[in-house]
């Protein structure tokens, strides 16, 4: 089998638990991508649990894919050691970072329905594997371009992943939840019940949800009516719901705001409201950069391989481990 080699490219970003970082890898003539994630021993936790629910979730298509069989140890120069493995790349970045070309910020309401159903696909298959995702938000959602045919023209066609899963949880599971730290993943798109007594069920996910679409109406994150609080959650407030926005629309977000955890339906229920009907309500083929399967699992293995310590084959100088925060070159 042909050697894959392997160079950094750049860096992603760094969010709470860590950094992501893009390295390409050429493998028979062809190019591949994967996104690098890493943490420091500190978050080293939240990294294990997230490799370990994409691991029982791979093959999921709204749910990103994670490379190889385990997670790496690296000891860099400094004698700290990082831990890191290897995803599937989204060249169209985030859905925040998506919306942010669009005028006002704001998406067009065939796109808003089409990326909501993608995204309630993804839900109803944490939620039946027993999880609760607990920071879904623009920011965790994932853009997957690809051009397709359609009526003689090449147009761009967008498929939505949901990544980043070092907040989840296991459905019931309120062991997280403290007085003075009542926030699981991000405090604007929490649910009144989990800031108020810890309850991690799946009407988070769906509050989460219903803030994401408002946003992708209003170009704006929830609650920028007001100086956010957390009394307002607790106060059985919700966030603004504009009335210019289209009546089912409405409907499905006065469902996802339902301030009874249980009046919010489920994520298989919300597919069939009537805001979705004119979607196409099907489970996509996973979206894959390698041009072949082979390839990718080629990829996959030699990205394997490099995280447990072959550096041979990196023949870029710039390539490194990256923690949060800094690059260390090999």
């Amino acid at each position: 089998m042909p050697e894959t080699e392997f160079f950094f490219e750049t860096s992603l970003g760094k969010g709470s638990y860590g950094s992501v970082s893009l390295y390409k890898g050429q493998h028979a003539g062809e190019t591949g991508y994967a996104a690098v994630k890493t943490s420091d021993e500190k978050h080293a936790e939240s990294l294990y649990r997230e490799f370990r629910i994409l691991s029982e979730l791979n093959g999921c298509p709204r749910i990103v894919k994670c490379y190889g069989t385990k997670v790496a140890e690296k000891l860099n120069e400094q004698g700290s050691i990082s831990y890191c493995f290897p995803m599937e790349y989204a060249s169209g970045g985030s859905l925040r970072s998506f919306m942010d070309t669009f005028e006002d910020k704001k998406l067009p309401d065939p796109l808003i329905r089409e990326f909501t159903c993608m995204i309630l696909q993804g839900l109803a298959t944490i939620h039946r594997h027993g999880y609760v995702h607990c920071d879904l938000k623009p920011g965790n959602i994932l853009v997957f371009p690809s051009l397709v045919c359609r009526n003689g023209a090449w147009v761009f066609s967008y498929e939505l992943k949901i990544s980043d899963f070092g907040a989840t949880r296991r459905d019931g599971d309120s062991s997280w939840w403290q007085p003075h730290r009542p926030v699981a993943g991000t405090a604007i798109y929490m649910s009144p019940e989990s800031i108020s007594h810890g309850e991690t069920g799946k009407g988070l996910d769906l509050w989460s949800l219903g803030c994401v679409v408002l946003e992708m109406y209003t170009g704006k994150r929830p609650w920028w009516h007001t100086n956010y609080d957390l009394e307002d959650l607790k106060n059985c407030n919700e966030p603004l719901i504009p009335s210019d926005l289209p009546f089912d629309a409405k409907l499905f977000l006065m469902t996802c705001f339902a301030f009874e955890a249980d009046d919010r339906e489920d994520a298989m229920t919300l597919l069939r409201h009537s805001f979705l009907n004119g979607c196409i309500n099907k489970i996509a083929e996973p979206f894959v950069y390698a041009k072949t399967e082979t390839h990718r699992k080629a990829i996959a293995l030699e990205l394997e391989k490099f995280f447990r310590g072959d550096m041979s084959r990196f023949k870029n100088t710039r390539v490194a481990e990256v923690i949060p925060g800094k690059t260390v070159e090999a």
